[in-house]
């Protein structure tokens, strides 16, 4: 009561009136991996196929961050994680790998969301410090059959619905990602080409939509709405992937995508091209990304595509590629 009088009383000598103030409250909730307007909750991830047959996906426009990585055969998989919304029913759901589990212990303890797992793998899985919500432990009331889709590429998963009986996730955390302005070293760029042995992704830079527009094996990428998948903030990031201890039951090597160590990456937004630095010290430890210089590599505000690749990307430019001139 007594501040409310002190400011009655300034307003009286200064002639100002509460019209006069400047509008000011709290700043809304930004979710802390898009940078965007959104709530940073519970981390959930989810083991997508990425196969020409389990094309369209469902639910991934809705997810913060989504890495590409390769699996047997050289083909891909996607692993979506969601902080910020649920959408009611993804997929299609496939079977995890043991590149996962480094790739989801910088979230923290995550919800991994997943069809299954050979019987050698479910041990490392199990002493992970991940929350299992696999469909081995739950209903076919939460993981779905798409009457539209043929098997085994038809299996979704309710998120909403496994969330109501799951605890002990944590709430997402910072993984090393700051968003700030371009960096001066920046080059202009028509799009990119990343491949993998028996797969590619195609990006392309939108002037109209001023984010990067998405093609997955010679086609656009569109999701189960007919919407073109993209994003204004895309990564290609180049690991080191070798031959692990596991495979598929038809005798296929499950390759490791390593995340842990030192190498270079592409980051591309506002339609340019910076080749950064990455080191990343454990698994547990946030990723960091920094210029030649040794400052933070700023990424754009929104939903992140990480392409995880051991090949050098294609890019396309305005007038032809820089390192000619």
């Amino acid at each position: 009561m007594r501040r409310l009088s002190s400011l009655i009383l300034i307003l009286a000598m200064t002639g100002c009136s509460f019209s006069d103030l400047p509008l000011t409250g709290p700043e809304p909730e930004r979710n802390i991996l898009t940078g965007l307007e959104g709530a940073n909750r519970e981390i959930v991830a989810v083991k997508f196929d990425d196969t020409r047959y389990a094309h369209p996906q469902k639910g991934l426009d809705a997810a913060d961050v989504i890495f590409v990585t390769q699996v047997e055969a050289g083909l891909t998989r996607v692993m979506a994680i969601y902080t910020s919304q649920y959408p009611d029913e993804v997929g299609p759901v496939r079977s995890a790998r043991i590149s996962d589990i480094d790739i989801l212990a910088q979230f923290g303890r995550v919800g991994f969301m997943y069809s299954g797992a050979q019987s050698k793998l479910r041990i490392v899985l199990s002493d992970a410090n991940i929350v299992n919500l696999s469909a081995e432990r739950n209903p076919p009331s939460i993981y779905v059959t798409d009457p539209s889709r043929e098997p085994p590429y038809a299996m979704m998963v309710r998120i909403p619905a496994l969330l109501e009986k799951a605890d002990g996730i944590d709430v997402v955390k910072s993984i090393g990602i700051e968003h700030g302005d371009l960096a001066d070293s920046a080059t202009p760029v028509l799009g990119a080409r990343v491949d993998w042995p028996n797969a590619r992704y195609e990006i392309i830079w939108s002037e109209s939509e001023e984010r990067f527009l998405l093609d997955f094996d010679g086609e656009p990428n569109l999701d189960e709405k007919g919407n073109r998948l993209g994003s204004p903030m895309m990564v290609i990031q180049k690991i080191d992937i070798y031959p692990s201890e596991y495979g598929d039951k038809f005798g296929g090597i499950t390759p490791k995508n390593d995340v842990v160590g030192i190498g270079v990456a592409y980051l591309l937004r506002n339609g340019e091209v910076t080749k950064v630095n990455w080191s990343r010290q454990t698994p547990e430890s946030e990723t960091n990304w920094t210029l030649d210089d040794g400052s933070v590599a700023k990424f754009e505000r929104g939903q992140i595509w990480f392409f995880l690749t051991d090949q050098e990307p294609k890019f396309t430019y305005p007038e032809g590629d820089p390192a000619q001139k």
